[in-house]
């Protein structure tokens, strides 16, 4: 056996096949039953002729077609593709030429987008679509010469069940399209044995201990380890909804998940499905959650739930400790760290610890380290502020970019790194604070900002529901720092009031001198922010302003 993710799981489903393996609304399946689907998956593939290595794309909400997919795919070693089911024609274009996808599962709502544009794609010969109850028009990929249109459901019930496939390798490619803030989406591309130990549970998050062979999840299943019900509400189009499953199903858990986020609907599931460990990417997850909880926390049986844990964006203090109010008991767990790296850091919030808006300090996890221009660690308690970095288990680079990849995966001295951009300080005790992007950063009169700290002593006023920083052009600071926020219903506050709380948390020169307001901020179905977006809206709202 290898650490191949299809390798482990088939080793899980032989020990405990009649175990649940995954809840999504009316659907339970047993680890023999989701075997069963993903072998029929993936002989349709092969029948269709997708071929060792080949790309095959996702293009759904969260829901059992994407799973199976995936897994099948998985087992036949080609590689799933996921698709952000909020790009529109010319995102998708891009995505589905530059990712060379050859077949593409797709729910039958997103239908009308791929047709407008197939005719330009012409290594796009099978798609398969996956019934939603939609009604979309299917009919603009009828007649296409030589594309094959088929039903999932028929797709799926017409092969065998049959696990019949050859040898795999922890070579195998396991692919993430990032969420293409900071420009289009880029394949980043790990070997599947390297992202079982950076984001699979294959390197211990406390201990720094590595799995030494592959059985051992396993055997740990057969010595009658029981199963931790999961619940990562990240959408599965995201890196992080993607992990937390594979995880699950190769550690022999539970996982259920959900088509869409709704906080109220969240909580019923928590209750109802007697989760564990409930999984959420930020802000834009933890505050509907905590306010949900703070309205209704007395209609919900949340016994069985003893973690909380939060990877991909910033989960503010000030709301971590809303929530630990409620939930008194509660293990509260932040893990930092990028598509590009993996893990970087894991932080563990204490019941009790004093709300503040500081940027996050976490325990370096193993292979992390913050390096100066020179490649040199950063000397702890310097103060200096370097780029974090992971050296080990990394990704081999993105896909066809050789020029990106060169710059974010150098190789030093014999030495490879994993440095995508993140700054950061190293505390005397050897603890890592997260500064930010250098691609967001701001640069106010000299001075450097890193909006997520910023964003974090704005959350703590009890106005602010969700707010992004940015910098906008400035005469005398070149840029100043500017707020777009968006108030919890029926508050307010002025620009003074904020600046005076701010104050609190963080230096003068990071204070925001400019406040706009908006209805809603714009964030990816990850919770990721849309920088992009909120630096447009400053500069449009500045504009406003001098006329």
């Amino acid at each position: 056996m290898n650490f191949n993710f299809a390798d482990m799981l088939e080793a899980v489903v032989d020990v405990v096949p009649d175990r649940t393996a995954l809840i999504f609304e009316e659907t339970r399946l047993t680890f023999g039953e989701l075997e069963a689907r993903s072998n029929q998956m993936a002989h349709h593939f092969q029948a269709a002729g997708i071929n060792y290595g080949e790309h095959v794309g996702i293009y759904a909400y969260n829901g059992v077609e994407w799973v199976e997919s995936m897994a099948a795919l998985y087992k036949m070693r080609s590689v799933p593709v996921n698709i952000n089911f909020r790009y529109v024609e010319n995102e998708l274009r891009y995505l589905f030429d530059n990712a060379d996808l050859k077949a593409l599962v797709v729910q039958r709502e997103f239908v009308p987008r791929v047709a407008a544009i197939i005719k330009e794609l012409p290594l796009l010969k099978h798609i398969v679509i996956a019934e939603d109850g939609s009604g979309a028009a299917i009919d603009g990929l009828e007649g296409l010469d030589g594309v094959v249109v088929v039903d999932y459901l028929s797709a799926r019930n017409a092969q065998s069940p049959t696990r019949d496939f050859g040898a795999r390798s922890g070579d195998d490619i396991h692919m993430i399209y990032t969420g293409g803030t900071t420009g289009m989406p880029k394949g980043v591309m790990w070997r599947q044995e390297d992202i079982f130990y950076s984001l699979c549970g294959g390197i211990d998050a406390y201990t720094n201990e590595k799995v030494e062979r592959p059985e051992e999840l396993s055997e740990k299943c057969a010595a009658g380890a029981g199963p931790i019900v999961f619940f990562p509400i990240a959408p599965l189009m995201h890196g992080a909804g993607q992990v937390s499953t594979i995880r699950g199903f190769i550690h022999g858990d539970t996982t259920v998940l959900v088509r869409k986020f709704d906080a109220d609907e969240a909580w019923s599931i928590v209750d109802r499905e007697r989760v564990n460990v409930l999984g959420i990417t930020g802000d834009a997850m933890a505050r509907p959650l905590a306010d949900s909880l703070q309205e209704s926390i007395s209609k919900y049986d949340l016994t069985s739930l003893f973690s909380i844990g939060s990877s991909a964006a910033i989960f503010s203090q000030s709301i971590k400790e809303q929530i630990m109010a409620l939930l008194p008991n509660l293990l509260v767990v932040d893990s930092v760290g990028a598509t590009e790296t993996g893990m970087n850091g894991i932080k563990i919030a204490v019941p009790g610890e004093e709300a503040h808006g500081g940027p996050a300090t976490v325990k370096a996890s193993r292979d992390s380290i913050v390096i100066d221009e020179d490649y040199n660690e950063v000397v702890p308690g310097s103060g200096d502020v370097g780029r974090i970095a992971r050296t080990g288990n990394i990704p081999l680079g993105y896909y066809k970019d050789p020029e990106r990849t060169a710059l974010v995966f150098p190789v030093v001295n014999g030495r490879r790194y994993s440095v995508p951009g993140d700054f950061a300080k190293v505390e005397e005790d050897g603890q890592i604070t997260l500064l930010g992007r250098g691609s967001i950063m701001i640069n106010t009169g000299g001075e450097k900002v890193y909006p997520e700290e910023v964003e974090g002593a704005l959350k703590a006023h009890p106005s602010v529901f969700d707010c992004l920083v940015v910098g906008v052009p400035d005469e005398r600071w070149g840029e100043a720092v500017a707020a777009v926020v968006q108030f919890r219903t029926g508050t307010s506050a002025t620009l003074e009031e904020l600046a005076a709380h701010a104050r609190e948390h963080v230096a003068g020169y990071k204070i925001p001198k400019r406040l706009y307001l908006t209805d809603a901020i714009v964030r990816a179905p990850s919770g990721k922010p849309d920088y992009p977006w909120a630096k447009q809206f400053a500069l449009k709202a500045a504009e406003g302003d001098k006329a």
